[in-house]
């Protein structure tokens, strides 16, 4: 979707002669009158849509046991939980280089997909949380303006890292952008001050994001994966935990001497990748050296990359025999496992401790895999297995177009105006998380290691003030015959049995399904599809326990994931009721209400020539845009400038 134009008040004044015209299958509500549109072209290109399809695994020999009890202690008397979990524990992490196709263009061109991802989450958590960063955070630098007028840009000539990372230059409209989005949307905000120069820190990030977004700024990133800076060039091949430490300290000084930063309290690290071991970098004594300085201490991990396959360096590796390991309890498990004793750390510290940057694999993922709905169990489990361990966030990567692991992905410019967004498996799994932990924000987690610690059938329960209120179970098993679909026994050890519980459903026909899941009987659909609202009607199921034996007796699929709700008061805590969402309005025609055929456009050259251009009824070019009218009315400017709106904010539920 490109960003939509709306003639509010034009027509007023007699400017706008045309009907305007609603354009291609995508937009919602005609405005005046309906063009009908050529068919949207067939498209070939970004990684992001490639249709690669991987063989599910066979069932596991022995299968799993498909009926087993699960018991859940009551009254306080359950031990193992986790550390009180936010409903907003499951976040993402944004590249700051694709910034202005995710988010939007400045503070009046906002993404509505965008809008209403986040607004999705928000009504089931409360709140969200998002990171601008990546490695191209450590080459970004903050200007008053750009010649062109535009609030982002990158010099694609001088890239750097394994990763093509293009140095940017943004401005302050991309911090006001992120305010406009957070009093819309709730998005609590982390950003990177880049790292590369520390005889330099450029500070302006942070001055200028204190200053705009407030509380909504809740921390601001000291290095970007320090202990890949050898290898990547960055620093000498000797560069050390002991390096890194002593170089944030020049940061700390740097944040303790502006007088511009009234809060020094606001720095995140070590943020390492996994090359270092974090108990490397405690034992310079970075926690406790820096702790009044320190909000958060966070690390980044990817199970294992792709980098072979997108840029040459590396181990090949093969998507379809890289499956299964994802499709098991122990793929979470180990990832978290070198973490388990940090987290412990960090509570002693009390300091919250973040998985920062995380996805399927580095270097974009795998096709096939990362885009497949076993993408979406394998998040839903991972996400859990931190919480249970005791992480207290995870912000999972979005990148560009080549990524095959992004929640959510915009078209490219040139096919944004007959194609809509595509909402990947990662973000299925942070609905079902969010409604797992609630909005209370007492949720505490317990991996059940049910069905004999099966690895196949994992499931958790998450306790509020002592009680169950939900379960989450899993089977990442795939089998279209039915036979290996299980039955897990829920019973409350001590506590009545409810007369019935609720279950949501995320479902998909297959492992290596692509795109179309549901989730509680809605989907976000194929690719280029979504304006970020679920479609179809929500189905909650209703299972009536068996009251005498004391059991609900849930079915999971195979594949799928079940959300048990324990309690109506559990089901509305989650989920408590429509969600205020965006809706696109229109789309201006290039003049009057002619149309334009889209396959003219996948194969145009971007969106050049029409970079500057909003808006215009009559024939011809820029002397028609919303700047030749200002030109030519200068009585109206003001006016004009304020109804050629991106969106309608018209709340719609």
């Amino acid at each position: 979707m490109r960003l939509l134009l709306v003639h509010s008040f034009l027509s007023v004044f007699g400017i706008v002669h045309g009907a305007v015209t609603v354009y291609g299958p995508h937009v919602q509500q005609p405005l005046g009158s309906q063009t009908v549109t050529a068919p949207s072209a067939s498209y070939t290109g970004a990684a992001t849509y490639d249709q690669t399809v991987l063989t599910p695994p066979p069932v596991p020999n022995p299968p799993p046991p498909t009926s087993f009890g699960v018991q859940l202690q009551t009254g306080g008397a359950a031990t193992g939980l986790s550390i009180p979990q936010s409903g907003a524990f499951f976040g993402f992490s944004i590249e700051f280089s694709v910034v202005s196709q995710v988010l939007g263009l400045n503070s009046s061109f906002m993404q509505v997909p965008f809008l209403n991802l986040m607004a999705n989450l928000r009504e089931r958590a409360g709140s969200v949380q998002v990171r601008l960063g990546g490695n191209s955070q450590e080459t970004a630098t903050l200007v008053n303006s750009i010649p062109d007028g535009k609030s982002m840009e990158k010099d694609t000539v001088n890239t750097s890292n394994p990763t093509d990372t293009p140095p940017l230059l943004f401005t302050p409209e991309i911090i006001k952008m992120m305010a406009s989005i957070s009093a819309l949307t709730n998005v609590r905000w982390y950003l990177g001050i880049p790292f590369y120069d520390t005889s330099n820190f450029q500070l302006q990030i942070a001055e200028v994001g204190e200053a705009i977004l407030g509380d909504y700024l809740v921390g601001l990133q000291g290095g970007n994966e320090p202990d890949l800076y050898s290898k990547h060039g960055h620093r000498p091949s000797s560069y050390s935990p002991q390096d890194y430490t002593n170089e944030f300290g020049l940061l700390v000084n740097a944040v303790n001497a502006d007088p511009n930063l009234p809060d020094k309290d606001i720095l995140i690290g070590p943020n390492l990748s996994g090359t270092w071991e974090p108990e490397q970098v405690w034992d310079t004594g970075f926690a406790t050296d820096y702790s009044q300085s320190l909000i958060t201490l966070a690390v980044e991990h990817y199970p294992t990359d792709n980098c072979y396959a997108q840029y040459g360096t590396g181990t090949p590796r093969n998507p379809q025999d890289m499956f299964p390991t994802y499709l098991t309890h122990k793929s979470g498990q180990d990832i978290v496992s070198p973490y388990i004793n940090s987290t412990g750390y960090a509570q002693s510290l009390g300091k919250p401790f973040v998985m920062f940057e995380t996805n399927t694999a580095s270097c974009g993922g795998f096709p096939g895999l990362s885009d497949s709905f076993g993408a979406a169990l394998w998040g839903v489990d991972y996400a859990l297995q931190m919480a249970y361990v005791n992480f207290t966030g995870a912000l999972f990567h979005v990148g560009g177009q080549s990524d095959y692991y992004n929640p959510f992905t915009p078209p490219v410019t040139n096919q944004s105006t007959f194609h809509q967004w595509t909402i990947g498996p990662i973000y299925y799994s942070a609905l079902l998380v969010a409604e797992a932990l609630g909005s209370s924000n007492q949720s505490r987690v317990l991996d059940l290691g049910m069905n004999g610690g099966n690895e196949f059938t994992p499931g958790y329960a998450i306790y509020e003030n002592g009680e169950p209120t939900r379960v989450a179970l899993i089977n990442f098993v795939s089998d279209p015959t039915g036979a290996s679909d299980y039955t897990a026994s829920i019973s409350l050890a001590g506590g009545s049995t409810p007369a019935q519980v609720k279950v949501k459903y995320l479902s998909g026909s297959s492992v290596a399904q692509k795109w179309n899941f549901t989730w509680a009987g809605q989907t976000f659909g194929d690719a280029f599809t979504s304006d970020g609202r679920p479609v179809g009607n929500i189905d909650v199921q209703t299972v009536t326990c068996d009251q005498a034996n004391g059991v609900c007796n849930v079915k999971v699929p195979a594949p799928g994931a079940a959300l048990v709700f324990l309690s109506d008061q559990a089901l509305e805590e989650s989920d408590p009721g429509p969600t205020m969402t965006f809706p696109t309005t229109a789309y201006t025609k290039l003049h009057n209400t002619a149309t334009i055929d889209p396959s003219a456009l996948a194969t145009s050259n971007g969106n050049m020539g029409t970079a500057d251009w909003l808006a215009g009824t009559s024939q011809g070019s820029l002397e028609n845009s919303a700047s030749g009218f200002a030109q030519a009315l200068p009585s109206l400017g003001a006016v004009i400038a304020g109804a050629l709106l991106v969106v309608r904010m018209a709340y719609a539920s």
